[in-house]
């Protein structure tokens, strides 16, 4: 089986390719440039690549993308330069999902289809009863209206919760959300968590991207993690030493 991968040259989604082409797994892509894949990924005879901007492509197009698939990473993110935290498109993450799931929902597939969100701890998973502190909420609040991507992965993960709850035929999901994001050359050992345990804005702890794509990858491949996480928007922390 195969997966597509999307936002596939970011600093997450290339690693995520990697280690699932290196456990032996067929991965698609979709990218801007091919250019911006690394080399050894890109003779790799498991990949497939097309060329285009997700958001520009047509349903027909999605559809073929997503056709025979058994699941979907969305790695998709905003640049952190002014264009593209407050240029168009301020919707890239969520009107990306809901594109593709909506592709999903129109394939033949005869199990639902794993649809794995990269998203954020900072974002509240009230349908799951979390509660924050007030100072958090009022900083959040100036965030979601001042920093757009924000409210971008607020919408994203929701639009998985309000339309694919319950036993749904075409499409099963997770949201992961990592913690601040750095940067590490190996996997090493991490917690992951149904809710935050600590708080994303004045105690914030560390997520190597390395393991958020590691944990992703176990998403996918392994149907064990995934039963026990689908439907949940789990937290992942590198753990403490």
């Amino acid at each position: 089986m195969t997966t597509l991968v999307v936002g596939a040259t970011g600093a997450t989604g290339r690693i995520l390719v990697e280690q699932l082409l290196d456990q032996g797994e067929k991965v698609k892509v979709i990218v801007r440039s091919v250019e911006s894949l690394p080399e050894l990924v890109k003779q790799n005879d498991r990949l497939t690549f097309t060329e285009a901007s997700l958001l520009d492509m047509t349903d027909a197009e999605l559809s073929k993308q997503v056709e025979g698939c058994r699941a979907v990473a969305s790695c998709l993110g905003h640049n952190l330069t002014f264009q593209g935290m407050f240029g168009h498109p301020r919707r890239l993450v969520s009107d990306g999902v809901q594109r593709l799931c909506q592709a999903i929902e129109k394939t033949k597939a005869d199990i639902p289809v794993k649809f794995i969100l990269m998203n954020t701890t900072g974002n509240q998973n009230t349908k799951a009863a979390e509660k924050v502190s007030i100072a958090q909420s009022v900083v959040v609040g100036l965030i979601r209206h001042l920093i757009p991507p924000h409210a971008d992965n607020e919408v994203a993960a929701r639009y998985l919760q309000s339309n694919f709850a319950g036993n749904q035929k075409k499409i099963e999901w997770v949201a992961v959300r990592p913690d601040s994001l750095i940067n590490q050359e190996s996997v090493t050992e991490y917690d992951v968590y149904p809710s935050p345990i600590r708080s994303a804005i004045f105690d914030a702890g560390k997520t190597s991207r390395i393991n958020v794509a590691h944990f992703m990858s176990q998403l996918i491949i392994n149907d064990d993690t995934w039963d026990k996480w689908k439907s949940q928007m789990p937290v992942i922390y590198n753990a403490l030493n």
